[in-house]
């Protein structure tokens, strides 16, 4: 049975903005650990690593920023923390790091925003 178009469209736009994401924190001096983890508890789109600090990041694509920032429900921030747990207990190298939860918003036509700290654990 084949996926519906709307679905492959959501699919492929969650994609581009993820790939956006991921070249601003590249540009702003991250280096990506991992993209869409997943651990069947939990799922973070991007990991990412500066320094000392490992950012959990979840991207968000709407049309202005407020929506995207909006979109960021308490629901999603558990998933978020469920992986970013998972991540950890999976990767120990990395449990000496301070843990950003962080977000990027991304909208057409504008360069993409990173809200660092954006909820707590």
């Amino acid at each position: 049975m084949a996926a519906a178009p709307e679905r492959i469209r959501a699919f492929r736009l969650g994609l581009s903005a993820e790939s956006r994401a991921v070249w601003l924190l590249r540009l702003t001096g991250w280096r990506i650990v991992a993209r869409r983890w997943s651990a069947g508890v939990g799922e973070v789109d991007v990991v990412a690593l500066r320094g000392r600090t490992l950012a959990f990041v979840e991207v968000k694509a709407r049309s202005t920023f407020r929506d995207a920032a909006e979109a960021v429900t308490p629901r999603q921030q558990a998933r978020i923390r469920r992986g970013a747990e998972a991540f950890l207990a999976k990767r120990p190298e990395f449990a000496r790091y301070v843990v950003s939860f962080d977000v990027v918003l991304v909208v057409p036509g504008r360069l993409p925003q990173r809200v660092p700290n954006a909820f707590g654990l």
